[in-house]
């Protein structure tokens, strides 16, 4: 998460022949490290006592939206009661829009967009804004490009369809994604077709189904990675261990795992070759004879820890049996699992939990794919509650977004507090959620943030083509462990050699580019002061205005570039976009 790198940036830029006045372009956001970030080790410590409420009391009738938001930030301040923790203060404005972009759209916000909130004096402006994200067609094709890339990410990985040895076709996933986001599908219903999925993975060819990219990534070795992304991702349980020996802490024991792989022995992944790669492949069921031979029961053996064999037959976590048979005729194992998941109460409570902790780092349980009594919840109340109502709701994706971000803990500043500092998760307490957590940017928001710096966003290249410009960038962080699972980590870590790469790569010498029609270029033709242009530099990058201290260095920059302000505007803006606060979700 340490990203020293305004100091490091100046020492990088000063040796590149462009002049030792550089060195100053590498403080112009040095007043960020004093207002906030403490990324280093700790945020600092604010100790006003006027940091104790958030949010004050609203007496108006509540929506059926208010009510449930408004029983969140009960449940969360009973939370900080019990632990005796004092909230921090509601974020800047600034910071809350730079954050709600980032996190339902995946990027940062426009100029425009950030002085279209920041002007606007309505009290339900952020409700507005929201729903604007969320539910206009406006901003649809953005939604569903962000939550498309977030969900192929935990499906198949950052990898999945860029190697030719895995039958994915990634492309044909996004398709699927894209377009069931973009109709607003229930979650239960996405889940089950992912789940029950059969067909061909290509678009363009006969039986194209897309969703069977998922399952077909995850086959190999007698289906267990199947069985255990499955668990994880639809019921928010952890069953990996038991495929050797029973948990030593959870209620899931080894009979428990193969009774679920079960489900998963009559599917199959056909593949058509081109000399060594896979060019195609499909999802398809057929009779499973059992490992007896007999189909009619059709039973499974696993081998426990002191060499005896077990039988097992298909079973639901809950109990639940199907028909032993291996006959597709009688009975569709894996159609019958996507059912039970989609009847089960685990499934609205994972994807819950899921959502909760994607927007703030962590969810009510760590981590999110973790449940049960071994593992119990943070807030067990708020959790059921939420789970309920989205059920409820018809598992409305977006309705449940819409309860996180204009709940009173999303609003809160990152600054951490005396009342609140022993609310550290990287400590291992407790989340209680008395302030906003850091998180460092995925590297598709970074991309996708400095297609918006850049304006390389506005070019009109199709979903498609920007898609693979943007694979081929990612996969420099992408590490494959080549594991039966398919593990993979990304890199994206800020290192010094990573921070290194990126203030020297293409993507910042794009964004930082005086080329006509450029952002930069946009903002130096302006008959602004210069003061004025600088300060349109931190609104793009960090949706603030610059510090007293911030504007004397770039006055100071301006004087050492001996008045060309296109250099000294290039400097500033390459020196915020490496900048900790650029880089950051605060």
């Amino acid at each position: 998460m340490r990203l020293n790198i305004p100091s490091l940036a100046a020492t990088v830029r000063s040796t590149a022949n462009l002049g030792g006045s550089l060195l100053l372009a590498g403080f112009l956001v040095c007043g960020f490290s004093s207002q906030l970030m403490a990324a280093e080790d700790t945020l600092l410590a604010d100790n006003s006592e006027n940091a104790t409420e958030a949010v004050t009391a609203d007496t108006t009738p509540l929506s059926d939206d208010g009510r449930i938001i408004a029983f969140i930030n009960e449940q969360i301040r009973q939370g900080w009661a019990d632990y005796e923790y004092r909230p921090s203060k509601e974020a800047d404005e600034g910071k809350w829009v730079r954050r709600v972009y980032l996190d339902l759209l995946g990027r940062i916000p426009s100029t425009t967009e950030v002085k279209d909130f920041l002007s606007d004096r309505s009290k339900e402006k952020k409700e507005a804004l929201v729903d604007k994200l969320l539910f206009s067609e406006k901003y649809e094709e953005e939604f569903a490009r962000n939550w498309t890339t977030v969900w192929t990410n935990l499906l198949i990985g950052r990898n999945g369809g860029n190697d030719d040895d895995r039958p994915v076709n990634r492309s044909g996933l996004q398709q699927y994604l894209r377009r069931s986001l973009l109709q607003n599908k229930p979650y239960d219903e996405l889940a089950y077709e992912l789940v029950e999925a059969r067909g061909n993975n290509t678009p363009g060819e006969k039986d194209y189904n897309g969703a069977v990219n998922f399952l077909l990534d995850n086959l190999q070795d007698e289906q267990v990675p199947a069985t255990n992304k499955v668990s994880q991702i639809f019921l928010g349980q952890r069953v990996g261990c038991t495929q050797c020996h029973n948990h030593p802490f959870n209620s899931w024991k080894q009979d428990a795992f193969w009774s679920f792989n079960a489900f998963f022995k009559q599917t199959v992944a056909l593949r058509t070759f081109e000399g060594n790669d896979v060019v195609m492949a499909s999802l398809q069921d057929q009779d499973f004879a059992g490992e007896s031979g007999n189909p009619e029961e059709a039973e499974i053996y696993y081998e426990l820890r002191n060499g005896l064999l077990k039988v097992a037959y298909p079973r639901f976590v809950d109990g639940t049996r199907i028909n032993n048979s291996g006959y597709v005729e009688d009975v569709r194992r894996r159609e019958a699992l996507a059912q039970l998941i989609r009847q089960s109460s685990f499934l609205p409570e994972a994807y819950v939990n899921r959502t909760w902790g994607y927007f703030f780092g962590y969810g009510f349980t760590k981590p999110v794919d973790d449940m049960g009594p071994h593992n119990p919840p943070s807030h067990p109340e708020l959790l059921e509650f939420l789970g309920t109502e989205f059920a409820n709701y018809g598992y409305d994706m977006r309705r449940l977004m819409k309860w996180i971000t204009l709940s009173e803990a999303y609003s809160l500043s990152s600054r951490i507090t005396t009342g609140n500092s022993k609310d550290d998760p990287l400590k291992g307490s407790t989340p209680m959620f008395t302030h906003f957590y850091l998180r460092q940017m995925q590297a598709e928001q970074l991309y996708e943030s400095l297609m918006i710096a850049s304006k390389a966003d506005q070019t009109s290249s199709t979903y498609a083509e920007a898609e693979q410009t943007k694979n081929r960038w990612l996969q420099q962080f992408v590490l494959n462990f080549g594991t039966d699972e398919n593990d993979e980590a990304t890199t994206f870590d800020g290192t010094i050699p990573q921070a290194l790469m990126l203030m020297n790569s293409d993507l910042i010498k794009q964004a930082t580019s005086v080329d006509p029609g450029s952002f930069l270029h946009t903002v130096g033709s302006s008959e602004d002061r210069f003061q004025t242009m600088v300060n349109e530099l931190y609104l793009a990058a960090l949706a603030r205005r610059p510090t007293g201290k911030e504007s004397d260095y770039a006055s100071k920059l301006l004087a050492a570039r001996s008045g060309n302000m296109a250099e000294a505007l290039q400097d500033t803006w390459w020196a915020l976009l490496n900048s900790n606060e650029f880089i950051l979700i605060h």
